[in-house]
């Protein structure tokens, strides 16, 4: 009897335990199981995707395991990742915000959903490809305690029609969680988020609110 307690004990811990030195965490009910792992310097991300990516933006690797019977709807959108150091808040992009044709712009507005929860009203601007996100002066706005909230919109300015995908944007599509698929399969994808600021691993949480419920990830530092 306690061989065997010992044994499910040791299970517990190996199937929780960060893998490959990188953080990691999981959740479930009982309709999803939902594995992640966080990619947030500039090395391992690049080491993952194939392609160095702006400043500020964040990869989390997802498996997703469905636990019912009946097909599960999963969309890239159920997912969001927030931030206990200030309240931000970021909808997952999708790659042609990250690497589309031409230059990409990131500038603050209200919204309810979706992008980044920003602290700051002043537009901001990124270059592709290591360059980093700059801001123009503008309004603080207290994050996490105010009824709304400040997202940094990203828009595209595409070139000539027909232009050749950049190396870039293959990867991440390739790499990219599958969006609006129904499925009784296992799934496992790329999540890109942005968030300004340094943020450590435990003040990090990766929430799901899709159709499958809700689940709440924390991120385990390797020891």
């Amino acid at each position: 009897m306690r061989f065997l307690a010992a044994l499910l004990l040791g299970s517990v811990i190996a199937w929780c335990a960060p893998k490959g030195g990188t953080p990691a965490g999981s959740a479930a009910n009982t309709k999803l199981r939902v594995e992640a792992t966080l990619y947030q310097d500039a090395a391992s991300i690049q080491k993952l995707i194939g392609q160095p990516l702006d400043e500020g933006f964040l990869v989390v690797a997802v498996k997703l395991q469905p636990l019912s019977e009946d097909a599960i709807r999963l969309d890239r959108d159920h997912f969001f990742l927030r931030s206990d150091k200030d309240g931000q808040r970021s909808s997952p992009y999708s790659p042609s915000q990250l690497a589309g044709a031409g230059t990409m712009r990131i500038s603050s507005r209200g919204a309810s959903n979706g992008g980044l929860a920003s602290e700051n009203r002043g537009p901001a601007w990124g270059g592709l490809g290591g360059g980093r996100i700059g801001r123009m002066p503008g309004q603080a706005n207290d994050i996490g305690n105010s009824a709304t909230i400040e997202e940094a919109a990203a828009t595209i300015e595409t070139g000539k029609d027909g232009e050749a995908k950049s190396p870039l944007l293959l990867s991440l599509e390739r790499q990219v969680l599958a969006d609006s698929k129904e499925t009784r399969e296992p799934l496992e994808g790329l999540l890109y988020f942005l968030m300004e600021g340094k943020h450590k691993v435990k003040q990090l949480e990766l929430h799901y609110r899709g159709t499958a419920g809700k689940l709440d990830i924390r991120f385990l530092e390797p020891k």
